[in-house]
């Protein structure tokens, strides 16, 4: 072999040993980019924490259980806007979870092989529909319908409920829950349909040969095998509900006040900030909204928390099997 030859070798044998100083660099750089998300997630909640310091000290914890909502005398309190946002969330999660993982369970288990690909394709489209197109939809179709024809009819036919009372307004919680489930019905679907999907074959095989039918696999092994992961998403997409704005605050009708009523019209956490965030004057004021997405803040973090946690396990029982 020649000398040239043999340098080469050697040239490219030095090429190929790591160089601790850029491996280090490339290690940091990683771990800071890993870190970030964290980072500004910790930061958003000290900095809302920091600037509805006057709220908190004004109204303490009775801010979660006031309703009075008076800018003019300094007097604040979050429950209308937090029941709001529960009541409309449970009315879109109770709407949109059987019809999600009725949708899922169709597309990961019934629907013919050539159809289960359009009819997701256009389940997604859902999600990437703009909020605004949402609500003028609401606007000018969903509550001129609630209004005319759905609000009177379950008013007429369940007059002793409570929920039903009232006049129809056409906008308020019921109209928002609407939008809201329409909104998060992807998220049921694509995040169900994966759990479905992940249930080892084996399952569905052994409860074949035991002479099960197509319909008791699906009840009885598909389903209940696939639960942490169907309930992570139900999770999921009651986060997104809870954070939703601009559909919500064109379609909610945007009054402070409670009611027992779906009809009536209704605030919640996101549309009062969206609503008055750019007319508040003084630092009660703007403290008290800063407080109000404190909270709202501190729901949808542990509701994410806990969705990724059932969607972790579901993972690591699919591991398993």
């Amino acid at each position: 072999m020649s000398a040239s030859a043999s340098r080469l070798g050697t040239a490219r044998e030095e090429g190929r040993r790591p160089r601790p100083g850029s491996d280090a660099v490339f290690h940091w750089t990683l771990r800071g980019l890993a870190l970030a998300p964290l980072a500004i997630l910790i930061g958003l909640g000290v900095q809302l924490f920091r600037a509805s310091a006057a709220s908190r000290h004004a109204f303490g914890w009775g801010f979660l259980t006031q309703s009075a909502w008076d800018p003019v005398f300094g007097h604040f309190g979050a429950w209308p806007f937090l029941f709001g946002t529960l009541l409309t969330t449970g009315v879109g999660v109770v709407i949109a979870a059987p019809l999600g993982v009725g949708t899922a369970v169709f597309l990961a288990e019934l629907a013919p092989f050539w159809l289960r690909a359009p009819v997701g394709y256009l389940v997604e489209l859902l999600a990437a529909v703009p909020s605004v197109v949402y609500g003028l939809w609401g606007i000018f179709v969903l509550a001129p319908w609630l209004q005319q024809s759905a609000e009177p009819w379950l008013g007429d036919h369940f007059s002793g409920v409570p929920l039903f009372q009232g006049a129809p307004y056409g906008v308020g919680y019921l109209a928002a829950g609407l939008i809201l489930a329409v909104m998060i019905v992807p998220f049921v679907v694509g995040l169900s349909r994966q759990a479905i999907s992940a249930v080892p074959a084996h399952q569905r095989e052994a409860a074949y040969a035991l002479g099960s039918t197509r319909w008791e696999v699906i009840r009885r092994v598909a389903v209940p095998t696939a639960r942490s992961g169907i309930w992570g998403g139900i999770l999921l997409a009651t986060g997104r509900a809870l954070g939703e704005t601009m559909a919500v605050t064109m379609i909610i009708g945007n009054r402070p006040a409670v009611s027992a009523s779906l009809f009536a019209p209704g605030y919640t956490l996101a549309s009062v900030i969206a609503n008055e965030f750019t007319e508040a004057t003084g630092a009660l004021y703007i403290s008290s909204l800063i407080e109000i997405g404190l909270v709202l803040f501190a729901i949808t973090v542990v509701v994410n928390l806990l969705s990724r946690l059932l969607l972790s396990r579901i993972a690591r029982a699919g591991a398993a099997a």
